[in-house]
């Protein structure tokens, strides 16, 4: 009796195993470019604006589109630094915006954690008085919140402009949309059935995954924080500015020259690019993370 022949079977590779090729069809055609493009220009025109007409005079901001940037911007510059506190307005800037930032993200993830995964009686309505608190104008409380600076001696310090923003409601509900989908409570679970409290929970477990959605929140924080000028005004003293609020002192008087007014705005917007060109790749990561997680 002979032994049946083997037969060898090769895999048949079907469409679906076979490599898909990216056809023209998935690449970004002519109009997303140009759109892109298009959208890029319009978003980078007024700062190229501001820089040209601050090197340049102040007749230079009636010509039509100024594209062209002249030779006056290190001497307006030095006109501004003369002019202005400017050093003192620029280190009480970044102590105010880094730690704004740094409450403001500590405390949000704290409360949108607990608003995320605790479960305690009136969770859901506090959170609903939270997010209600959003839709009240900043100008409502800026008299009694003056009177009560004033009454704690606070007028003319960082710390008046610091306390009443070391959290935000804005920040307590973005971190608390974010934790809500992206920790299962299964995780939590099995880190308390290995004996972990609630403390080393939240660093062991939520911490590492807030950690996208927090750079995104710091950069939006400090972007907020050095760009404030209303109420760094009211309550801080002219020897002792923000960087916004002294630049206001160059609009004084009768003749105001715009070369260097723009010139000290583009210098003030300085950091603020530094901070995304550094800070970029990390906003974009959690953008993208946030966008396909679930």
């Amino acid at each position: 009796m002979t032994a049946p022949a083997q037969t060898r079977i090769f895999p048949v590779r079907g469409p679906a195993a076979l490599p898909r090729r990216r056809g023209r069809g998935d690449r970004p055609g002519f109009l997303a470019y140009g759109l892109l493009s298009a959208v890029l220009l319009g978003s980078a025109y007024p700062l190229w604006w501001s820089f040209v007409v601050g090197s340049g005079t102040n007749a230079t901001r009636g010509e039509t589109l100024p594209l062209l940037p002249g030779g006056n911007f290190l001497a307006n510059a030095a006109t501004v630094l003369g002019a202005i506190p400017f050093w003192t307005a620029l280190a009480n800037s970044v102590i105010v915006s880094s730690v704004i930032t740094l409450s403001v993200v500590i405390f949000s993830t704290l409360a949108g954690y607990a608003f995320a995964k605790l479960r305690f009686r009136g969770r859901d309505g506090l959170m609903v008085f939270v997010v209600a608190t959003m839709a009240i104008p900043t100008q409502l409380g800026i008299i009694p919140l003056f009177i009560m600076m004033r009454q704690l001696g606070w007028t003319g310090q960082l710390g008046a402009v610091i306390i009443p923003t070391l959290v935000t409601a804005f920040g307590v509900f973005f971190m608390r949309q974010y934790l809500v989908d992206v920790i299962p409570d299964e995780l939590i679970e099995a880190a308390r059935v290995d004996g972990a409290n609630q403390i080393r929970t939240f660093f062991h477990v939520a911490l590492p995954a807030a950690r996208p959605a927090m750079a995104i929140l710091a950069l939006f924080t400090f972007m907020m924080a050095w760009t404030d000028f209303l109420w760094p005004l009211i309550v801080l003293n002219p020897t002792n500015p923000t960087l916004q609020t002294a630049l206001a002192q160059l609009q004084s008087g009768y003749y105001v020259d715009y070369s260097v007014v723009l010139t000290g705005a583009v210098l003030s917007v300085v950091p603020l690019l530094i901070l995304f060109v550094a800070a970029g790749r990390q906003l974009v990561a959690g953008i993208m993370q946030g966008a396909v997680k679930g």
